[in-house]
């Protein structure tokens, strides 16, 4: 079912604040993107490649709000691959060029291109033959005209309705920074195995993790052959505690599952004499040992299920409780 669209005609005045600040904000990047359609597109290609051949770090540096968009562009390119450092303009007057080496590549943010606080940066850079790339709307800028690569943003009207607030600028700024990023990211091949590495804590690293971190296995495993009877299954899943066995075949095989629901659907005086096969679900839900816990996750939400088979070779080396998901921080 399709969201419905907000009520634009609301006469609360806040809520005509955000419509119009959001609207404002929507078509700037909307101009972006056909900026990026007409001639922006070569030089974003142009910055791609000098990033990506770079042997050192990406030094990104701006001053005020654009700063503060730098910062965050620093965060993105160091958690998904393209090693990263933020240098403040000022700072960097007074003994912080010496963090920025040779090898590096400088993004130096400016909407104007004529921050006072980049002269130093923008010095040093031509001095050592340091590459720049210029975020500005001002190719003609003393930024503009100094970097090796200039990234020339659209103009756009700013949401503040004085003209005075950097709004839609800056997020011009950030959604060209987060681009940049991805593109990188997509060129190195940096898979969700490498994210993880760089995001090992909170809900989004305990997602990252693989099944085979958090699977019970080997004696914790309940199994029972497919020549068992009920009764024996019922003890194995009392004993394991896990609401569900695994039923194997000779070989070793997945032959199916016996779950709690199965025993409840199937109440009878006889259930502990029938064989497994009568009641357990032939095609139970499996997971890969190397999948994301994310995965895992979605598999048992969407299933409505409490318990993932891990198996390998279609032989269960493996299960996943919906509370070792809690538990792992991940749900």
């Amino acid at each position: 079912m399709a969201l419905a669209k907000p009520a634009s005609h609301s006469p609360d005045p806040a809520i005509q604040s955000a419509l119009r600040t959001l609207e404002t904000e929507r078509d700037g990047l909307t101009i972006l993107m056909e900026a990026i359609g007409n001639g922006l597109g070569s030089f974003f290609t142009a910055a791609v490649e000098t990033i990506a051949a770079a042997k050192g770090r990406v030094i990104v540096t701006g001053m005020g709000k654009s700063g503060h968009v730098g910062r965050k562009m620093t965060a993105t390119f160091a958690s998904t691959g393209t090693p990263a450092h933020y240098v403040h303009p000022a700072e960097a007057s007074h003994g912080d060029l010496g963090m920025i080496q040779t090898d590096d590549v400088i993004i130096a943010l400016s909407w104007s291109g004529e921050t006072a606080e980049l002269a130093d940066i923008i010095g040093y850079s031509r001095r050592f033959r340091v590459p720049l790339i210029a975020l500005t709307s001002n190719a003609e800028s003393t930024l503009g005209r100094a970097a090796d690569i200039c990234l020339t943003l659209p103009k756009a009207k700013e949401a503040c309705p004085n003209g005075l607030a950097p709004t839609t600028s800056t997020t011009i700024q950030l959604a060209l920074g987060d681009a940049l990023a991805v593109a990188l990211l997509e060129r190195r091949g940096f898979t969700a195995d490498n994210f993880r590495v760089f995001h090992p804590g909170g809900k989004l690293g305990a997602r990252l993790k693989l099944v085979r971190e958090i699977m019970h296995k080997d004696e914790r495993l309940p199994v029972v052959g497919i020549e068992a009877r009920m009764g024996e299954a019922i003890e194995e899943i009392g004993r394991k505690g896990f609401g569900a066995v695994i039923v194997v075949n000779g070989d070793g095989t997945l032959a199916g599952i016996v779950t709690d629901g199965d025993l409840r659907r199937n109440l009878r005086p006889d259930l502990a004499t029938l064989p497994v096969t009568a009641i357990m679900t032939k095609t139970p839900r499996t997971i890969a040992p190397d999948a994301l816990v994310a995965s895992a996750l979605e598999m048992e939400e969407a299933s409505r299920i409490t318990a993932l088979i891990v198996v390998e070779h279609n032989r269960p080396i493996g299960l996943v409780h919906y509370l070792d998901l809690l538990r792992a921080g991940a749900a």
